[in-house]
């Protein structure tokens, strides 16, 4: 197969950032992707549905002619009422409601302390009909970095689940085969989505040859076992697992220092990626489902009627990616050559 046509896919959890930033990175997600759901950890954060319609009036301009439609989340904390979230399900643009325990990642400090003060919150979404996006990490020290998906299921989300049986959860950026056999062992309302880098890449690659900021995300890499497990979710053709790229950029500078962000970037070529995780199984045929018919089903959205064309065409990513006032962006896999490109 030298080409491939399929429906164009959807980006179900992507970081747009704003200010210069959104400005510069905004179009390669909607050069790929028809709609994408976009993460709300702002600074401030994006809480309340007014501040999502000025968000996404930022995200169109910055866009400018493309079709592209940003599907809106709101930050959920300690405080967000049942009132903002009736009126977050009236608006018809937002689309979910984000759980970032209380410094789990970047701009995570104004996030949930603990989850049962979110009950009320919680109760109205299910009712609502409106998902709960969690990004499925504790945050206690104690714990190892590489276990702290596992102890959220455990802790958190099996709790979560008892005392909300109906509502629908997807279960962000997942990393572990113990997150793979949770959600395939649990009922519809639960779905995942699955990053490039964590299909492509094992914990190794923070470490070839000297630290590796550029391959550090949250949640962290992990061993190859896992990285197994989720490429073969990914490509087993299950409904419940569907694209999300959590393509989180940061300047150059953000990266490499003494405390480096978290975060890759991967909306420069984001499907051609996922084509190439899905050629290494023999699973090109399983890529139209997880990147363009999983996700829209799983959110009850009509799935897109336009098509994207991918080529056989080996080309070398750049290096790096210009920002406003000379910093710049490393993308993933910067400098290396890929065999898939999107050529419409």
């Amino acid at each position: 197969m030298n080409q491939m046509q399929i429906t164009q896919p959807d980006d179900w959890h992507v970081h747009l950032r704003d200010g210069d930033m959104l400005n510069h990175v905004a179009p390669y997600t909607a050069k790929q992707f028809a709609r994408a759901i976009v993460m709300p950890n702002l600074q401030p954060p994006v809480t309340t549905v007014k501040q999502a319609v000025e968000y996404v009036d930022r995200i169109v301009n910055a866009v400018g002619d493309s079709q592209f439609e940003p599907l809106m989340t709101l930050y959920l904390t300690d405080d967000t009422s049942a009132e903002e979230i009736i009126l977050a399900e009236k608006s018809c643009f937002v689309k979910a409601v984000k759980l970032y325990p209380a410094g789990a990642t970047t701009n995570s400090s104004a996030g949930v302390t603990d989850i049962r003060k979110c009950d009320d919150a919680l109760a109205a979404m299910q009712e609502a009909g409106l998902p709960l996006l969690v990004h499925g990490e504790v945050t206690d020290p104690d714990i190892d970095v590489f276990d702290r998906e596992k102890a959220f299921i455990d802790q958190v989300l099996m709790p979560l689940m008892n005392r909300f049986p109906r509502l629908k959860i997807v279960f962000e950026h997942i990393t572990t085969a113990d997150a793979v056999d949770f959600v395939l062992n649990t009922g519809l309302t639960i779905g995942a989505t699955i990053t490039p880098q964590h299909l492509l890449l094992n914990r190794n690659a923070m470490f070839k040859g000297g630290m590796r900021p550029h391959n550090y995300c949250l949640p962290v890499l992990k061993r190859e076992q896992h990285r197994q497990a989720l490429l073969h979710a990914a490509t087993s053709g299950n409904r419940k697992f569907f694209l999300g790229t959590d393509s989180a950029p940061h300047s150059k500078d953000k990266k490499e220092n003494s405390c480096g962000c978290a975060g890759i970037f991967s909306a420069h070529a984001a499907i051609e990626m996922y084509a190439t995780a899905f050629e290494e199984q023999n699973a090109l045929d399983k890529l139209e489902a997880f990147a363009s018919f999983n996700g829209p089903d799983f959110y009850g959205l009509s799935r897109n009627t336009e098509t994207i064309t991918l080529e056989r065409t080996p080309w070398q990513i750049p290096d790096s990616y210009p920002l406003a006032g000379g910093d710049t962006l490393i993308p993933m896999m910067s400098g290396e050559t890929i065999n898939w490109k999107l050529i419409k």
